[in-house]
């Protein structure tokens, strides 16, 4: 339904005066098409993400199981965001190779797989394969999804495409503890685990049955001409791709920061209970999600990109600088961060057209994999930074140093605009 009624919006389509009866059909026949691969890719990243917080409601069950810390519990996820990152940069060249969807089709088996014989392990250690398998299992969404949807859904609603791409990765972080925990609290957490690996081979079966559909994602790269002089390191080895990297590797840090971070900092920093201080977190995730919406339908009606995503950056920024200072109330946080929020999910879908703006005919797979493998780099560096400030109450400075990381993320974009514009 969010799909349909994005699509529906500003369409430049639908509704021509004179148009004659074939053409209507045919536009129709598009956008119901557009629809559909839309929906198909934004479940596979709903469940990419779904997956990756499988285990964390679940810790207390496993800890009390296994009889270890949560820091151990900690290593399996650490070990999962190890083998997806390293593997993500990777996986490009595959998707670009083969084919974007039995890539796809792979990763949600091998994650619905070890996610589902993570309820029936009886040792510890036996979670730590699974989760390197499932780790490079994840690696090929990013590549997968956006080498489909740049190849299938129509130029002008690209833009939603990306806003409903990423807004799916969101619904399912947030409907994992949820699903996952209220099972575990009705049975137990065997039997939660269990029911998400065939929840997961539920969606394999779902994009199988719709298969034709995305069967004619990209052209392997031995088939295009224009990809084969340019070389896998020297291709990431680009002024421009290098930027995007760097993009993510900020943004992701600053945001791990932010959701890890910020409601400890807040308690400290303003004084207020826990259970207000989370309240921050809640509201900047919830804006963060439909700026991401929006951010894809104003993607849709203009062409400067670079200019929406240095602007929601600036103003996220800012907005954190001015949360760090603690001189607000806390009511004026709640809505400084859900203004931080909302401008910081608006950028994301300017900011994927972007990168697409500056890969190579027949790269998409290797191109998007590397840069988002800086969501990893990020999400693994930052708990490091972030744990050392608050550990020495330097509160002000979590805020301070998320604030400067999203503005270093300005120069990125700068970064990578200049070298689409030289591109035209």
């Amino acid at each position: 339904m969010v799909v349909s009624l994005l699509l529906s919006a500003n369409n430049p389509t639908v509704g021509s005066p004179v148009s004659p009866m074939s053409d209507i059909s045919e536009t129709r026949a598009a956008l119901g098409r557009d629809i559909l691969v839309m929906a198909l890719v934004g479940i596979a990243h709903f469940s990419s993400h779904f997956f990756q917080l499988a285990l964390a409601p679940l810790f207390p069950h496993l800890r009390d199981a296994f009889d270890v810390s949560y820091a151990t519990l900690g290593s399996v996820a650490t070990t999962f965001y190890l083998a997806s990152g390293i593997c993500q940069a990777f996986a490009g060249i595959l998707v670009d190779r083969y084919g974007a969807r039995p890539m796809l089709l792979g990763g949600i088996a091998t994650m619905a797989t070890c996610i589902g014989l993570s309820g029936v392990v009886s040792e510890f250690w036996m979670l730590y394969p699974l989760a390197v398998l499932a780790g490079i299992g994840n690696s090929v969404f990013h590549p997968a999804d956006f080498s489909l949807l740049s190849s299938q859904v129509s130029k002008p609603r690209l833009g939603r495409a990306y806003g409903v791409h990423a807004f799916s990765g969101t619904a399912g972080y947030a409907v994992a503890p949820l699903l996952i925990g209220g099972i575990a609290a009705a049975f137990d957490w065997r039997t939660a685990l269990i029911a998400a690996g065939l929840l997961g081979w539920g969606v394999v079966v779902l994009l199988v049955r719709f298969g034709h559909e995305l069967a004619g994602d990209v052209v392997p790269v031995q088939r295009t001409e224009a990809a084969l002089p340019i070389s896998y390191a020297r291709l990431i080895a680009t002024p421009a791709i290098m930027m995007g990297f760097t993009y993510f590797l900020l943004t992701a840090a600053a945001g791990i920061g932010f959701q890890t971070f910020s409601t400890a900092s807040l308690v400290e920093l303003y004084g207020v209970p826990l259970n207000v201080a989370v309240s921050a977190l809640t509201a900047y995730l919830g804006a963060s999600a439909a700026g991401i919406l929006l951010g894809g339908v104003l993607a849709d009606r203009t062409d400067r990109y670079a200019l929406v995503a240095t602007l929601g950056l600036g103003t996220c920024a800012t907005l954190m600088l001015v949360v760090a200072s603690g001189w607000l109330s806390f009511a004026a946080v709640i809505a400084a961060v859900a203004m931080a929020g909302l401008a910081q999910g608006i950028t994301a879908p300017s900011r994927d057209i972007l990168i697409k703006g500056v890969t190579p005919k027949g790269a998409t797979g290797k191109v998007f994999g590397f840069v988002y493998s800086g969501l990893d780099a990020g999400s693994t560096l930052a708990p490091v930074m972030f744990g050392f400030l608050l550990d020495h109450h330097a509160t002000t400075l979590v805020f301070a140093v998320i604030g400067a990381l999203f503005a270093a993320a300005i120069l990125s974009v700068l970064s990578v605009a200049r070298r689409e514009a030289a591109m035209d």
